[in-house]
């Protein structure tokens, strides 16, 4: 998969998006671990940011985003 750059707003609308559809749903059980979702859809949920961070870098490659459960976005993965 060709990694494509994205504008800040960009990333954001996309982030968000994710987020609401494969995050928020998790909240109730997982508020507080940090979850990678990929842009696909794929997740990774665990309490350990880092390890989250890099067991997903290496299951999905580069592109996906990074959160707390419950809280702002933490960061893109690149």
């Amino acid at each position: 998969m060709k990694n494509i750059i994205l504008t800040h707003k960009q990333a954001e609308k996309i982030g968000d998006k994710l987020y609401e559809k494969y995050g928020k749903p998790l909240e109730k059980d997982h508020w507080g671990e940090f979850i990678v979702i990929s842009q696909k859809g794929q997740t990774l949920l665990g309490e350990d940011m880092n390890v989250v961070a890099f067991k997903a870098l290496k299951l999905f490659g580069p592109g996906g985003f990074l959160f707390k459960v419950g809280e702002k976005v933490v960061g893109r993965m690149r």
